[in-house]
């Protein structure tokens, strides 16, 4: 299988021929070119490692809500300390995560 890459938005299409058109910005296909076997296996390679930073954010968000009802429910100091300390872990994991996906995608490894 090949990939396709937009030339116009950057999109990735999978096949053995680029889209008839892009499906995410609707130029036409002679603005796709083929991505080398080198850009296509960082690619593939990246997607499982992707797809984990992509939880962690989505875990984090998650952690980020319970610190903030914990946090509301303000039932002593120690208790509020616990919630204020996830909370801010929370925030630092997303911000690596995210700093680690636009890193990939610098690098073409999206």
């Amino acid at each position: 299988m090949k990939l396709w890459k937009c030339e116009v938005c950057g999109y990735v299409a999978e096949g053995e021929s680029a889209p008839e058109k892009c499906p995410k910005c609707g130029v036409p296909q002679m603005q796709f070119t083929e991505l080398s076997e080198a850009d296509a296996a960082k690619i593939y390679r990246s997607d499982k490692t992707n797809d984990l930073h992509m939880q962690l954010i989505r875990l984090a968000m998650k952690m980020d809500a319970i610190a903030k009802a914990g946090i509301e429910d303000d039932l002593d100091p120690g208790c509020v300390k616990v919630f204020q300390y996830a909370k801010d872990c929370a925030w630092e994991i997303k911000q690596m995560a995210k700093a680690e996906l636009a890193g990939h995608i610098a690098k073409g490894k999206y």
